[in-house]
């Protein structure tokens, strides 16, 4: 398993842009497809965006495509989100997870969850 802890939430206007990161701990971090999900107040956990291991695949949600890009940096260990355009429905906790397996419909059941950051869109 690997540890994964979210970085770069916070508060934005309604068009902005934010940059998430999820540092992973272990040496098996390159083996795992990695993703986001975000859960808003009152609303299921969602998927939001995936990557293979080797970050030659990306998967997203309908709603996310063209405005939000995954990439990671195996070296460093960690997974990033680049959320531009951002709404006020983009308001959640987002979620970084460690998968075996990544795809159009998602993720294999996560095997490792990171804490959450709280991204917070005003309008």
């Amino acid at each position: 398993q690997v540890q994964l802890v979210e970085s770069g939430g916070g508060l934005v206007q309604a068009g902005g842009s934010l940059r998430l990161s999820c540092a992973a701990s272990g040496r098996t971090f390159s083996s795992y497809a990695m993703g986001w999900f975000r859960q808003a107040p009152g609303k299921e956990r969602e998927f939001v965006a995936a990557i293979s291991w080797s970050g030659g695949n990306t998967y997203y949600a309908d709603s996310m495509k063209g405005r939000f890009t995954i990439s990671r940096d195996n070296a460093k260990n960690t997974v990033y989100l680049q959320m531009n355009s951002l709404k006020p429905e983009d308001t959640a906790v987002y979620y970084c997870a460690a998968a075996t397996m990544a795809g159009e419909a998602g993720m294999s059941p996560p095997r490792s969850w990171g804490q959450g950051t709280q991204v917070t869109v005003s309008s």
